[in-house]
């Protein structure tokens, strides 16, 4: 998994999405300052995330900041070149014999894939390699999918807290009946809090947990590609057969 390119699908997206409530509120006569309520912001992304972290574990938590990055730069996954490496890998073997794969091993920059290298140049059977390689897969995806929930788990509270922010409105509201020129401030806070809850939801917080959660998925499928690859060596199965093997996985997956 390399660094990627800058994903202007969802900066586009999150623009497009903002723009049609911005655009709608002001067909309907609206005014876009109406939309502003500092307190309504503090009240629905403050009370959202720090009850995530309440519920987080702080490596978790930590991981999901890091891949928070992924939505604007999605990882890269190249499957041709994957697959060119893993055949040349094996036609290495099978001319020099699986040890002179440790060169190669100690200049390939990804982990997972230097791990199965050099299980398979230290002479591991196919079926140990298959074991050690699903544990760390697993392992692995579990923690980053854990991750990604952080913002589902910020899709779930954030209407919630937004109702909270609108009680919170009314009873600045009630509070003030006997003063009229602070009713109005009172009354957009709180039906501001309500849309800014629904919003950050439902625009910013599911999609983001989704995006990650489809790019662990396509990591996962990439991870498991090299390590059927690297069994294969260990097989010594044919080349051309493992090839057709290796491919099926993206053929399959469109």
């Amino acid at each position: 998994m390399k660094s990627g390119r800058f994903d202007a699908l969802s900066i586009t997206g999150f623009l497009i999405a903002f723009a049609a409530l911005a655009g709608g509120n002001m067909l309907e006569g609206g005014q876009l300052g109406a939309l502003i309520q500092g307190t309504a912001f503090l009240v629905v992304v403050g009370g959202t995330v720090g009850a995530v972290m309440l519920q987080t574990p702080p490596s978790i938590f930590k991981r999901a900041m890091e891949m928070l990055t992924w939505v604007v730069r999605s990882p890269r996954f190249d499957h041709d070149e994957h697959i060119d490496k893993v055949l040349e890998w094996a036609e290495i073997a099978r001319k020099d014999g699986p040890l002179a794969l440790e060169r190669l091993a100690s200049r390939e920059g990804d982990l997972f894939t230097r791990k199965g290298m050099m299980l398979l140049a230290d002479g591991h059977k196919a079926l140990e390699i298959r074991q050690i390689l699903e544990v760390e897969i697993s392992a692995k995806e579990y923690k980053e999918m854990q991750a990604a929930k952080v913002f589902e788990g910020m899709g779930g509270y954030s209407p919630t807290i937004g109702i909270i922010g609108a009680v919170m409105g009314l009873i600045h509201v009630m509070n003030n009946l006997t003063e009229p020129a602070k009713l109005g401030d009172g009354i957009a806070t709180a039906f501001v809090a309500t849309v800014y809850g629904v919003a950050f939801a439902n625009l910013v917080f599911l999609p983001v947990a989704n995006k990650l959660k489809g790019t662990i998925e396509n990591r996962v499928l990439e991870q498991a590609m090299v390590l059927e690859g690297i069994v294969g060596i260990a097989e010594g199965a044919n080349i051309r057969v493992l090839e057709n093997k290796l491919r099926s996985f993206f053929n399959e997956a469109g």
